[in-house]
Parts: C-alpha cells; sequence; structure tokens
C-alpha cells in the first residue's frame, strides 16, 4: 500500500543553525518572549524545547527576580533532558546545573521525592526537576502562596486537561489563581486524544503563546529529505501467515535493515493476543534467531539472516523493573547508530523518547489518540546522518463482518485514517491568504502567500485579536478537534455534500471550541480552516509563469480562486480515496454499512443548503432523488425531501 501522506523538505539547515547566544530558531523564537509570565511554546519533537527553558528559567532567575525554577515532566526517564548543560561556552552568560540531589526523576518511593520536594521550596536552591505526578502529590495541602516568585515548568503540557477530575488541571488553575508564579507550558501537540481542551478559553488567554512548526522544523534539517506515513491492513492476528500470503503481516512491514521502534497492541485492545512476552518473541522471530543476551546491558543479540548481520534489540516490555533500568540506562547511552538496531516497547519510547538515530516508528494496533501517533511520529523525525527518510507505519487490522466489536473496529479504522489526515496538515508549511487587491503590490508575496479572489465578496478576513491569534497559531489544534469530532468521522469519506461539511459542520465545530467569536471572526476562521485545509491536500504547479493547483477534481489558475470554489471541496477525501485502493471491498461496505446505521441527523441549515441542488437534479433529470441510490449525495438529498417534508408538516401542526 502507498504512504496516505509523503512529504520532501529542502534540508535548509536553518533549524539547527545557532545565533551568538548558542540558540537555535525555535529556542531564539521562545528567548524574545521571556518576560511573559505565563508562556505557552508549542513546538515539535526534536525542536529543543527543554534547552529553551533553560535560557528562559535561567534569565528569569538571573534577570528578574523569579527565586526557583521546578520543572515537571510526564515520566522519569524525560527528567534526563534537563541534566547538567553547558550553555556557556556557545554563548550564553550561565549554564544550567541543577543540584543532583533535586533531580526527583530517580528510582525510589514517591513519598520520599514528595518530602524532597516540599524541602527544596524551604532551601536556597534554585532548581527542581521532578515528575507530574510529583507535582501533583506535593499539591495536596500546600499553600500556593509557596510558589510566589517561582517559575513552575510543565513538560508536555497536553497531560493537563480542563476537566474538573483532572489533577495537574485543577494544580495549575490554583497556581495561576493563588500565587505570583510565572508558567513555561512546553508540548509538541497542544490538543489531548479524547477531544477535552487542555485548558478553558479564558485562562488559555492569560498564555503568551510561541508556535513554531514541524515543517519549519524538518524543512530546516541537514540529513533527512522526507517523511512517510502509511498503513497496512492484516486479517487475523497480525504475527500469524496471511491468507495468501506466505508470511505474516509483521514479516512484510519490519525491516531489520532499519532502525525501527516497534510499539505492540496495548494489552487492552482487540488486537493484542494477551500475551505481550508472546508478542515480543513473535517480533524477534521475524527478526532472527536470538545468539545471547547480554548480562550486563540486557541488550538481546539476534542472527539475522535477512539483514546478514548481528542485530542489537531493546525489550521494553520486560515488566522486571531490574531488568528494565538495566536496558534503559543502556538506551541512554547511546551515542552511534551502531549502539542498538531494534527497540520493542509497550507504553514506553514515545514522548520526549530520545534515539535520533531511528528511522522506522512502527505501531501495531489502532492508537485512538492523535496526540499519541504525533508523538510517536516524532521518534523517527530527530536529524541525523544515518538517514534521509523517516517511515511511520501503522499495523491495522481490517474490521472482521463476523466480530462482535465491528463497530468499534470501523471507528477505529477512520480514526487511524483521520491521524494520517491531521498529520498531512501539520506536516505541510503554512500558508498565508491574503485579499487579491487590484491595487496592491504582490511582488513582495513568498511562495507561502496566497491571494484569494474577492468574488461576490466572499473572503474575510479576521477583526478582532481573539481570531488573529486562532488563524496564526491554533489552525492545527482547531483541526485536530475538527477531525477527531464523531460527526465529522461520518461524514469524510464523502457520504455529506462537501458545501455542507465546509459550511455547516465546521463552523458548528468552531462555534463549540470559540463559543467568545462574533459572526464575522466565525466565518474568517472557518474559512481559513477550509482554504487551509483544502490546499495542503493539493497540488500546485507551475506552467510558463502561472501557477495552477489541482484539487479534488478541479485544476486551477491559483489567481481565480475564491470561497465559493473552496467551499465545493471535501478537505478530507484523498485518504478515503486511497483507503479504498487498500482494503477489500467486503470491508469498504462494513464502512459504508456502519457509516449508514449511525445515520447523521439532518440540520434545517443542512436540507435549505441541499434545496438548490435538489431542484437542479429534478431539472437535469426529471426525477426526484431516490433513497435506494448508489450515490451517496443523491440519497443525502432524498433524505432532505422527508426532512423538509415532516418540518413542514410539524409546522402546520403547530399553527
Amino acid at each position: 500500500m502507498p504512504n496516505l501522506v509523503e512529504v520532501t523538505y529542502k534540508q535548509t539547515g536553518q533549524s539547527k543553525k545557532t545565533n551568538a547566544l548558542g540558540m537555535r530558531e525555535m529556542q531564539a523564537e521562545a528567548f524574545k518572549a521571556n518576560t511573559a509570565q505565563y508562556l505557552l511554546i508549542k513546538a515539535p519533537p526534536a525542536s529543543g524545547k527543554s534547552r529553551a527553558l533553560m535560557f528562559i528559567a535561567l534569565e528569569k532567575l538571573y534577570n528578574q527576580g523569579i527565586k526557583k525554577v521546578i520543572v515537571a515532566v510526564p515520566e522519569k526517564s524525560i527528567g534526563a533532558s534537563f541534566g547538567t548543560t553547558e550553555l556557556k561556552k556557545y554563548g550564553f552568560f550561565t549554564d544550567w546545573s541543577p543540584n543532583p540531589k533535586y533531580n526527583l526523576c530517580t528510582p525510589g518511593p514517591e513519598k520520599s521525592k514528595v518530602t524532597a520536594f516540599l524541602e527544596f521550596l524551604d532551601t536556597d536552591e534554585k532548581i527542581l526537576i521532578c515528575t507530574h505526578a510529583t507535582l501533583r502529590f506535593a499539591f495536596q495541602g500546600l499553600d500556593e502562596k509557596k510558589l510566589d516568585n517561582t517559575l513552575v515548568a510543565i513538560d508536555e503540557f497536553h497531560h493537563v486537561s480542563a476537566e474538573g477530575d483532572n489533577r495537574l488541571g485543577e494544580v495549575l488553575k490554583n497556581i495561576m489563581a493563588k500565587s505570583s508564579a510565572h508558567i513555561v507550558a512546553m508540548t509538541g501537540s497542544y490538543f489531548r486524544g479524547d477531544n477535552i481542551p487542555v485548558l478553558m478559553p479564558e485562562d488559555e488567554a492569560k498564555f503568551t503563546k510561541v508556535t513554531y512548526n514541524y515543517y519549519q522544523q524538518l524543512n530546516g534539517y541537514e540529513f533527512l529529505k522526507s517523511l512517510g506515513i502509511g498503513y497496512h491492513f492484516y486479517t487475523g492476528r497480525y504475527f500469524k501467515k496471511q491468507p495468501d500470503k506466505e508470511m505474516s503481516a509483521l514479516a512484510e512491514v519490519l525491516d531489520p535493515n532499519l532502525k525501527t521502534i516497534v510499539h505492540i497492541p496495548s494489552v487492552n485492545s482487540a488486537e493484542s493476543s494477551k500475551e505481550k512476552h508472546d508478542e515480543v518473541a513473535h517480533v524477534i522471530e521475524v527478526l532472527g534467531e536470538i545468539d545471547y543476551q547480554d548480562e550486563k546491558t540486557g541488550v538481546i543479540y539476534v542472527k539475522s539472516t535477512k539483514a546478514n548481520k548481528i542485530l542489537k534489540v531493546a525489550n521494553l516490555v520486560n515488566d522486571d523493573p531490574k531488568s528494565r533500568d538495566k536496558i534503559t540506562a543502556y538506551l541512554r547511552e547511546v551515542k552511534s547508530p551502531e549502539d542498538i538496531d531494534i527497540i520493542i516497547a509497550l507504553g514506553m519510547a514515545k514522548e520526549g523518547f530520545d534515539w535520533p538515530y531511528c528511522q522506522h516508528a512502527l505501531t501495531i494496533g489502532y492508537r485512538g489518540s492523535l496526540t499519541e501517533i504525533i508523538q510517536i511520529i516524532g521518534r523517527a523525525t530527530r536529524d541525523s546522518n544515518n538517514k534521509t527518510h523517516a517511515q511511520f507505519t501503522n499495523l491495522v487490522a481490517e474490521p472482521d463482518a463476523e466480530n462482535d466489536d465491528v463497530k468499534v473496529a470501523v471507528n477505529n479504522m477512520l480514526k487511524a485514517i483521520t491521524a494520517s489526515l491531521l498529520m498531512e496538515q501539520v506536516l505541510a508549511p503554512n500558508f498565508k491568504f491574503k485579499l487579491k487587491r487590484d491595487d496592491e503590490d504582490e511582488s513582495d508575496d513568498d511562495e507561502l502567500t496566497i491571494r484569494i479572489n474577492p468574488k461576490n465578496g466572499g473572503f474575510k478576513l479576521p477583526t478582532s485579536q481573539r481570531a488573529k491569534d486562532i488563524i496564526e497559531t491554533d489552525l492545527n489544534d482547531l483541526k485536530a478537534k475538527i477531525l477527531q469530532d464523531d460527526q465529522m468521522l461520518k461524514a469524510m469519506p464523502g457520504n455529506l455534500d462537501p458545501e455542507t461539511i465546509n459550511t455547516v459542520l465546521i463552523p458548528k465545530i468552531i462555534r463549540e471550541v470559540y463559543p467568545d467569536l462574533d459572526e464575522e471572526d466565525l466565518e474568517a476562521v472557518r474559512q481559513h480552516v477550509v482554504l487551509d485545509s483544502v490546499i495542503k491536500n493539493s497540488t500546485i504547479e507551475e506552467q510558463g509563469d502561472k501557477k495552477f493547483i489541482r484539487m479534488a477534481n478541479s485544476f486551477v489558475n491559483i489567481d481565480d480562486i475564491h470561497i465559493d470554489l473552496i467551499d465545493q471541496v471535501n478537505p478530507f477525501q484523498k485518504a478515503f480515496e486511497i483507503l479504498s485502493k487498500s482494503v477489500t471491498a467486503q470491508t469498504l461496505k462494513l464502512i459504508d454499512d456502519h457509516i449508514q446505521s449511525t445515520k447523521i441527523e439532518m440540520t434545517e441549515e443542512e436540507a435549505a443548503l441541499l434545496w438548490p441542488k435538489i431542484n437542479e437534479w429534478v431539472k437535469k433529470t426529471g426525477e426526484h432523488p431516490s433513497l435506494q441510490a448508489f450515490d451517496q449525495k443523491e440519497k443525502r438529498m432524498a433524505e432532505a425531501i422527508i426532512f423538509l417534508r415532516e418540518l413542514k408538516r410539524k409546522r402546520m401542526q403547530d399553527e
């Protein structure tokens, strides 16, 4: 199956260059905002967020009256990113030198860490590093005033949630409300997998945002030139021989010549055999035969006939803490591509895990969380001289009509494809949209600026600062929410008219996410979301001195683009076209049956939008649209007629 997403980059080296203070591009951007009390840094994996925090924290400690810095990370292994770091020799005014005593990301009971945390607040020590859990436990009964003149930095900020029972979210809210503390929040994906907002709009508005996108990061690399995202489907068990094939689905996609992280399925998922250690054995069996295991490091040496060499394999699925500590300690010291070949993991080696040499992230089983997928892809997108291409592969089960969980499986498949749609948006460059005016000089526009024709007065620019900020920094986060919406999941395969998706469904979701926007600004945000999505899903071609855009079934001069034209394109259609070529007819029918059985209820707004199309249809064919039609759009028009009749009947009854 071809990749759903294939992106190539220009290798400009820009994102890796450092300035006179030793800061990379993203770090310098973040440092400009160092005086903000509340700072939100949204930047992809490997862009240098941990060091950006060091620069900002030291500036606040030495020059802004901040007395202490607390850094909270989701798990102990990530604490290593905030260890002693030389900054002075690269041009900064001082080094990052935390006292090892107050690095609480070490083995040991939680109770003693909470004690050390509370003790730290009463000492002259400047820096403490702990886990999110330690921060949460330490706050039970703590007076927030103790954090006056303290900087609290929260890494992987998407672990926070605005929902009442999210303890980390509650801690953050109390710190902001009851102390003068400064906050630096850092994340590679400012959205959660569960569609719950990270912060409430009124709290989020207090943060100064620095956004550095995936495209800036990857386009500015030195070695990595391309990234592919692909899905492979299997029947039965992924480690068993597939029908009409000589090998298992796992053997088809696991290349022993590539540095690979393999994530086996969650034990609670349908794809899991429930025997995780057996599944590790299956992965090793595909690689070759075990030669021996090093007692000191825990590395498993495997003879691979396919790769014609001995592979070094790390098993992070092992439950024994001693064995796991051995291999994680070894992985922390990895300095070259030769040190490890394959890592097998379950819950580990996702966010914050640093193995720059990784070429392939192979994930088995559906991942309902878009955040988790972005984090896993981030493991393979570090720049390193051993690779020019990075690959993410999701090995997923085709729904089985005989299985009771067929609805769950179909939903999961739709979510998997949705993740690739989002990644296509996240990985592409951000376009700037301006109004096309005859009296304006367009010679200064760069290749990422697109002028929109004001035909019918259609194109709206934001008027409030809030709407401008959403368009400037939050479009991908908003798309994540749109793509996770249940109605949108059912609409995307094409059973809803594109105009209904773009002008009814999308604004409804935006209104839920940003209830404070007025109608003018809501329309401006909607247009930018749809424009950006459609353009990123299209290809731009040059012919002579003119540029053309190929979108859906149209080939249009870029100077003639207007909103009415864009609204007639389903921005999410492409992935499903590829999907339809990659799965069996039976699976496609299961997906369609599932969507039909959970039919989207019609709104009056959608019916009104379909009415002129129905009249056009009747004029053209001489017949009414049929409910039994194979074509989904005709079927939807037939449903609109029934809906409008019923609406008319109810109104007459009321009168």
